[in-house]
């Protein structure tokens, strides 16, 4: 009897080997391995030139690799022709560190432009902004402009945004890097609801407060290079206990 293996499903990225040079000799990332599989949420911490903001660019195919193989929801980033970038910006949400909201348009305009530009129908973004706003608690806000609305605010409205599109993968770039502590625990609230309605978080941060107390998977980058990959982790590696002796 035919015995069928389990299939695994691809994770929603995959680094294969990946290296990044830039042309003033600058070694980014060195020999990256990573996957991260649909559902999980990870945090990629380091220092300041870790390579953090590099990995993020080569995955919404801002920059190729120098080597290896970088995947995304089944794409191959560095190989897609220019024609195919729109369908991976549309898998991918994207979320800043400062907000890059539209000023003389509304809460609910700013997350509507990207489907109009696309030409989707009236009701279509009706019904995606709706959901996206009500996501983060700021549908009885929509009709706010950016300058009527707090940091946090302004930064909840900047992930609909990200999620207008129904993306797998959500890629939050310090995005609580211009908040308070009380307003961004308002915007990893936000965070934690979307991944636990099944999207997959990426988030790039050198908050850590929050990486230690949410104890979810964290990534560490040390020039260039994974340093450090732990379920339930911290910000920095746990202190080693060394037992006494009597």
């Amino acid at each position: 009897m035919l015995i069928r293996s389990e299939l695994v499903s691809p994770p929603i990225v995959s680094l294969d080997h990946v290296w990044k040079r830039y042309p003033n000799g600058t070694q980014a990332l060195s020999d990256i391995c990573l996957r991260i599989p649909g559902g999980d949420f990870v945090f990629l911490v380091g220092p300041s030139g870790a390579g953090k903001s590099t990995l993020v660019r080569l995955l919404i195919r801002e920059e190729r690799p120098s080597q290896g193989r970088v995947w995304v929801d089944g794409l191959e980033v560095g190989r897609l022709p220019r024609r195919q970038l729109p369908r991976l910006r549309r898998q991918v949400g994207l979320v800043f560190q400062d907000f890059k909201l539209l000023p003389r348009l509304s809460a609910v305009e700013n997350v509507a432009f990207a489907l109009r530009v696309s030409g989707e129908s009236r009701r279509t973004v009706r019904a995606r902004c709706r959901a996206a706003l009500e996501a983060v608690g700021l549908w009885e806000a929509r009709d706010r402009y950016p300058c009527e609305l707090s940091g946090g605010e302004q930064q909840r409205v900047a992930i609909a945004r990200a999620l207008v599109h129904g993306p797998r993968l959500l890629v939050a770039d310090e995005p609580t890097g211009n908040l308070d502590p009380a307003t961004a625990w308002e915007v990893m609230q936000a965070l934690l609801a979307i991944n636990a309605a099944g999207t997959t978080v990426l988030m790039a941060t050198h908050n850590r407060d929050i990486v230690d107390l949410m104890r979810r998977r964290v990534v560490a980058l040390d020039r260039g290079r994974v340093v450090r990959d732990q379920r339930a982790g911290r910000y920095d590696a746990a202190p080693q206990v060394f037992a006494l002796r009597s």
